[in-house]
């Protein structure tokens, strides 16, 4: 029997993980639920996931406001580790980071592989560097910095508000993305594009504001 995964990254109880989860696994905001919401949109037994056929399904319950899966409404879906699961307010991320690095490098399609890859001395074909670099850290984000500790109240609040601030403009970038299951793939337009050049600035930013106190953040 497959133990899932799915955290929460959106929604009353974002940051909340649900691990080691055996199948069948229903989600709702009544208890009873393996995943019970605290979100007034999501109906009382909204969803659940199951297995069949070695394949990993989720089917709506008959909610009000219905199931999204990348994006796309849906009555019956076969997940894969990566994709986000809409009900009411809530995302959920299905997977934990090494599933879902390791979808990342199962699902080259050939294809895609013929642009991604570069052969070798000896012939043969290999990951193409970048590609290879960011299933390596996907799987780091198993081990993240630590936050600081003892921060006074003033300090918590306003770190608080920074993360708040990157988690709601990248939360804007993901309702963008435009997901292609066939060609393992996704497509951004040049508005969300230019949203995460900025915040990738605003990043860099910030952290050189950190390591020299002379430095004056632009406005």
């Amino acid at each position: 029997m497959t133990r899932l995964t799915l955290r929460v990254v959106q929604g009353a109880d974002r940051g909340r993980t649900y691990a080691v989860l055996k199948t069948p696994i229903s989600i709702g905001r009544e208890e009873g639920n393996s995943i019970q919401l605290n979100d007034e949109r999501i109906s009382r037994f909204h969803c659940k996931i199951q297995e069949d056929n070695d394949h990993l399904v989720l089917t709506d319950l008959e909610s009000t406001n219905g199931t999204r899966v990348n994006g796309q409404d849906c009555q019956l879906r076969i997940l894969r580790f990566g994709d986000i699961i809409s009900v009411g307010r809530s995302m959920l991320l299905f997977g934990t980071h090494d599933q879902i690095s390791s979808r990342v490098q199962d699902n080259l399609t050939a294809v895609e592989e013929s642009h991604l890859v570069q052969k070798t001395d000896g012939g043969d074909f290999d990951l193409d560097p970048a590609i290879a670099e960011s299933v390596r850290a996907l799987r780091d984000l198993n081990q993240p910095p630590q936050l600081p500790e003892r921060l006074s109240p003033s300090q918590a609040a306003q770190l608080a508000e920074l993360f708040e601030y990157f988690h709601a403009r990248i939360g804007e970038v993901v309702d963008a993305v435009k997901i292609n299951d066939k060609r393992a793939s996704i497509h951004v337009d040049l508005a969300t594009w230019q949203l995460m050049l900025q915040l990738y600035s605003r990043l860099s930013e910030l952290i050189r504001g950190i390591a020299d106190p002379d430095f004056k953040l632009p406005s």
